[in-house]
């Protein structure tokens, strides 16, 4: 077969393997994005471990093949779980994790890893997500602070910010917060790192406040109830009601009843988003207080919208209150209150 292939007219030849990896490999940054490292990374493991793609394309630009892709898993895998990023390399190119040319599963061997340790070490508990959450869980896992920035930005400027929280930043929250909650104390580094770099990039895509004109609605505002410390969902409906136009005042975690009620009396909002977390700290009482608080002349009081946020309010009946079943649609109501 080889024989009468070489006979044929040039234009039919098999095209140079340079050629092939130019056109089927996967460049630098497809490849960080994929496995949740920095494409900086991926040039230091090259340069100082030769965990680098076989084929280059011209001589000089990096071109990755399924192949050298699998063995940047096993690197990845083995640097997640402890191994020393030599020792990974090592244990990486001789064949752990990579596919090899021989007729052995796939499945098996890419679960390969390092000898007297679990091959379960290090991984989140992450099920049925897109792949963007893998990647963004194991840059937390080594505490790949660059990867981890660089895997949310672009989660946000691909998918835009309802599909980026909801999608990719919670499930890698909740995999991690599992993590921890099974672990003992372990991984609490993790999920500092995770959350810091959330929250920066939530604030990053988080307009100024404008100046409201005389008669606009009033401001949207977002606490967190007394003992609630969870703010990062109340950044992520901030980000998108500024994206939108709509004016917003965050109060930020655990904010007292006073304090609150102070808040609503002075500028009037239009509505009043209160997150509760756990069912500890939902309190009716204090919503129901918060809607009923007034400002204004006698005869023309108004009162605030209540949307009650967060699973600690769940089961639980909140009469002429708002329950909204996740980012999009808090932000298509409370968009709708900022314009009455």
């Amino acid at each position: 077969m080889a024989e009468s292939t070489a006979g044929k007219a040039p234009q039919t030849r098999p095209a140079p393997p340079a050629a092939r990896a130019a056109d089927t490999g996967l460049t630098t940054g497809a490849v960080a994005r994929r496995l949740g490292v920095s494409p900086t990374t991926l040039r230091s493991w090259d340069s100082r471990y030769g965990i680098g793609p076989e084929v280059r394309a011209d001589g000089r630009h990096r071109r990755w093949s399924a192949r050298d892709v699998a063995m940047l898993e096993a690197m990845c895998r083995l640097t997640s779980a402890g191994v020393p990023p030599g020792e990974a390399a090592r244990v990486a190119k001789g064949g752990a994790g990579v596919p090899p040319q021989s007729t052995e599963p796939a499945g098996r061997t890419r679960d390969r890893a390092a000898p007297g340790r679990s091959r379960a070490a290090g991984s989140l508990p992450l099920g049925d997500v897109r792949q963007e959450c893998r990647g963004l869980a194991r840059a937390a896992v080594r505490l790949d602070a660059p990867a981890v920035e660089e895997q949310l930005v672009s989660a946000v400027e691909e998918h835009g910010l309802v599909v980026a929280w909801q999608e990719v930043m919670v499930p890698t929250l909740h995999a991690v917060g599992r993590k921890w909650a099974s672990s003992g104390d372990r991984y609490v580094e993790v999920e500092h790192l995770l959350s810091w770099h959330v929250s920066t990039t939530l604030r990053r895509y988080t307009r100024p406040p404008a100046p409201q004109g005389a008669g606009a609605a009033g401001p949207v505002l977002l606490a967190c109830v007394p003992g609630e410390q969870h703010t990062l969902p109340l950044e992520a409906l901030n980000a998108g009601l500024t994206g939108l136009g709509v004016a917003t005042r965050m109060l930020g975690a655990a904010v007292p009843v006073e304090a609150l009620t102070a808040a609503v009396q002075r500028l009037g909002p239009s509505a009043v988003v209160l997150w509760a977390q756990a069912r500890s700290t939902a309190s009716l009482p204090l919503a129901r207080h918060v809607a009923g608080t007034q400002w204004g002349v006698k005869g023309a009081r108004r009162q605030p919208l209540v949307m009650l946020g967060g699973p600690g309010w769940a089961g639980r009946a909140a009469r002429g209150m708002l329950r909204p079943t996740g980012l999009g649609d808090a932000l298509d109501t409370l968009a709708g209150a900022g314009a009455r």
